[in-house]
């Protein structure tokens, strides 16, 4: 319990990496804020079975990287819910592959918006 007290958001961990790091700060004690996109039943029963095997708070937060009006109102809330954010993960990234002359600037943008933009405004915001 090394992190009873403490607040970790997880970018991008409703599944995968980012989820067995959200259940690795939750087992030491902290409480997690989640973050990502998936199917709201499943969100809910992960967030009900991190807080009652861990006997920490789980929150969840569907905000939109690569919008960031979207990240603010996350951190914000955050914030005004837990006090402070002490540990923060920016896990969340997207890809696609293909060579630059047929790569989609729509892509392109997309990906730099969650994969750069999103870090640095929750770093900025934390």
């Amino acid at each position: 319990m090394m992190l009873k007290g403490k607040t970790a958001l997880i970018t991008g961990s409703t599944s995968g990496i980012g989820l067995g790091i959200a259940k690795a700060f939750a087992a030491r004690g902290a409480n997690v804020i989640l973050n990502g996109f998936g199917d709201a039943k499943e969100i809910a029963a992960l967030r009900g079975s991190i807080a009652t095997e861990n006997g920490v708070q789980v929150r969840y937060d569907g905000a939109d990287l690569s919008r960031q009006d979207q990240i603010e109102r996350m951190m914000a809330t955050a914030l005004t819910e837990f006090g402070a954010i002490d540990i923060l993960v920016n896990n969340a990234g997207i890809q696609y592959v293909a060579p630059v002359d047929e790569f989609p600037v729509d892509k392109w943008n997309a990906i730099i918006a969650i994969n750069l933009s999103a870090s640095f405004h929750t770093v900025r915001l934390a």
